[in-house]
């Protein structure tokens, strides 16, 4: 199994949409506070359409409380500013795949943390600033599952 982490997540329906995704896929979901929300947020929720109970839904206080709970052998930050591109991973059972907020993206003492080899992105056309945070999380969720077989899936 593999884990997603949304690293103080600031728009509710991308992270309804991303425990949709996480419940039809098996991925463990990571959030890490402060969140931009409740997760009692309606439109959260509307649009989990309430997929919430299918997926393993997991909150941290911190960055620091993620990774003293979790101890994350393999952490992938996806990011603009990294070098080598999602396709490039093999992922394996037990990694972690980290998106950033909304509006900024992960913070540099966690792209320090994680380093060159952590920090993976997505190819886009030059001087464009970003993707949707749900849909970078589909595209790679589901990149990871393929390399992985597609386990428990059908």
């Amino acid at each position: 199994m593999l884990d997603l982490v949304l690293y103080e997540p600031e728009i509710p329906p991308n992270t309804g949409n991303i425990i949709r995704l996480c419940a039809n896929t098996g991925f463990r979901l990571h959030l890490i506070r402060p969140l931009g929300f409740t997760l009692e947020d309606r439109q959260m929720r509307r649009a989990g359409l309430d997929y919430s109970e299918y997926a393993h839904l997991n909150v941290h206080d911190d960055f620091e409380s993620f990774l003293q709970a979790e101890q994350p052998t393999r952490l992938f930050g996806l990011t603009t500013k990294g070098q080598r591109h999602y396709h490039e991973i093999r992922y394996q059972p037990g990694d972690y795949l980290m998106l950033g907020p909304e509006t900024r993206g992960l913070p540099d003492p966690v792209l320090d943390r994680l380093g060159e080899n952590g920090c993976i992105r997505l190819p886009m056309l030059p001087d464009r600033r970003s993707l949707n945070l749900a849909n970078v999380a589909a595209i790679v969720t589901y990149e990871a599952w393929r390399q992985n077989g597609f386990e428990g899936g059908e």
